[in-house]
C-alpha cells in the first residue's frame, strides 16, 4: 500500500516561549504551514512532533527558547467518503473556500441514515485536487450547518488555514447569518401572551429577542429543547417583515443568531408560541388557519408546504486569508417562493 505522502516541517521555538509543547507550537509554526491549534494538537497526539529524534506525545511536554521541532505533516490523506457528482449552487470560490446556495432535502454531512447525497459528497466530486487538506484529510471543512429541508447559504472552509479561521469567526458569534422563516402567528410586542413568557424580550423597532438555554430533549433524542440551566446559551431574535391575514394568521419574519445552536430558531420560534409553517418536529406542521382570515388557495397552500418554512438567507464574513469582508445573499427557493405568492394575493397582508 502506498504510504501517504508528508513533508518535515522545522520548527525553532523562539523566544520566552510557553512552557507547554503544544502553546509554544501554536505560537511559533509559521502562518504559511496552516496548521490550526486542533490539528497541531492531532499530530502531537499521533507522534508526529519530535525534538533531537524522540518522539512529543505529551502536549504538556516542556519546551526552551532554541528547542528545534520536527513535525511529520501529512497532506491530503484520501478519505472513504465517495465523490459523487451533484449539482450545486455555488455563489464564490477561491483556493481557500467556497460558498454555497444549498437546496432543502440536502443533507450537509454523511450520517446513518443518509451516507451518500450529501453536500460533503457533492463538494468532494466539485473542488476534487483544489482541496488541500483539512485536518490532514483531503476533504471540505464543515464549520457550520443548516438541517436538511431548511435551504440556504453555507460556507466550507477548503484549506486548513480556511477552516481555522472561519471556525474561529463562528466560536466568537462574529459571523452575519440573516434566515426567513414563515410562522403562524404575528410577534409583537403588545401581545400579553408573549409579554409573560419566560425568555421572550422585546427590543427597539417591536424586535423579539428570546433567551434560553438548548439541549437535546430528555426523551425525543431528535429534538432540541428549551432550558433554563445546563445545555448551550442560545440568543435568537426576529423582526416581523410581512403578516398576513386579518386578524394575522401568519407573518413572515428575519431572524437572526448570535449563538448558533441545532434547530435553534425552529425551538425558540416555537417556545414563543410562533411555530414555523411546515415544521413537522416542533408543532408547526398542519394547524388550523381561519377562513374568515385568509381565502381557501392561502390556507390550502399552507397545508401543502413540506418542509419547515426556513431559508438561511444571508451570510456576511471575514475571509480568513484576505481579511475582505464579504457577505452574500441566496433568493427564496422556489417553493417558498410559491407559498408567498399565494399569500401575497390574500386581501389582507401589511408590511412591517
Amino acid at each position: 500500500m502506498a504510504q501517504t505522502p508528508f513533508t518535515q516541517l522545522q520548527v525553532t521555538i523562539g523566544p520566552q516561549p510557553p512552557a507547554r509543547l503544544d502553546k509554544a507550537l501554536a505560537r511559533d509554526v509559521p502562518e504559511e504551514a496552516a496548521l490550526s491549534r486542533s490539528r497541531l494538537m492531532r499530530m502531537i497526539a499521533e507522534g508526529a512532533v519530535r525534538r533531537g529524534g524522540v518522539v512529543l506525545d505529551n502536549p504538556r511536554t516542556k519546551v526552551a527558547e532554541g528547542d528545534v521541532l520536527v513535525l511529520h505533516v501529512v497532506h491530503g490523506a484520501e478519505i472513504a467518503t465517495v465523490a459523487q457528482d451533484i449539482a450545486l449552487d455555488v455563489l464564490f470560490e477561491d483556493d481557500d473556500l467556497i460558498v454555497i446556495d444549498k437546496p432543502a432535502g440536502m443533507v450537509v454531512h454523511p450520517a446513518p441514515g443518509s451516507p451518500d447525497q450529501t453536500l460533503v459528497n457533492a463538494l468532494l466530486h466539485h473542488c476534487g485536487d483544489s482541496l488541500s487538506g483539512v485536518g490532514g484529510e483531503k476533504r471540505p471543512g464543515i464549520v457550520h450547518r443548516i438541517d436538511k429541508d431548511t435551504s440556504g447559504l453555507l460556507v466550507v472552509a477548503k484549506s486548513d488555514r480556511a477552516h481555522h479561521g472561519l471556525a474561529s469567526q463562528f466560536e466568537r458569534h462574529s459571523v452575519n447569518r440573516r434566515y426567513l422563516a414563515l410562522v403562524y402567528g404575528r410577534p409583537d410586542a403588545g401581545d400579553p401572551r408573549l409579554r409573560g413568557a419566560r425568555g421572550v424580550s422585546f427590543e427597539a423597532s417591536n424586535i423579539m429577542k428570546i433567551t434560553s438555554q438548548l439541549a437535546r430533549h430528555r426523551t425525543d433524542r431528535q429534538r432540541q429543547a428549551v432550558m433554563w440551566s445546563g445545555g448551550r446559551h442560545a440568543v435568537t431574535r426576529a423582526r416581523v417583515l410581512q403578516s398576513f391575514g386579518t386578524p394575522a394568521q401568519l407573518a413572515l419574519v428575519e431572524c437572526w443568531l448570535e449563538t448558533g445552536r441545532t434547530h435553534q430558531i425552529r425551538v425558540h420560534m416555537t417556545h414563543a408560541g410562533h411555530a414555523l409553517v411546515g415544521d413537522p418536529v416542533y408543532g408547526g406542521g398542519r394547524r388550523k388557519l381561519s377562513p374568515k382570515a385568509l381565502p381557501e388557495h392561502a390556507i390550502a397552500a399552507c397545508a401543502r408546504f413540506p418542509r419547515q418554512a426556513l431559508h438561511a438567507a444571508t451570510l456576511g464574513f471575514i475571509h480568513p486569508v484576505t481579511g475582505d469582508a464579504l457577505e452574500f445573499a441566496a433568493p427564496l427557493p422556489q417553493d417558498f417562493a410559491a407559498l408567498l405568492d399565494a399569500l401575497q394575493t390574500s386581501p389582507d397582508h401589511t408590511t412591517g
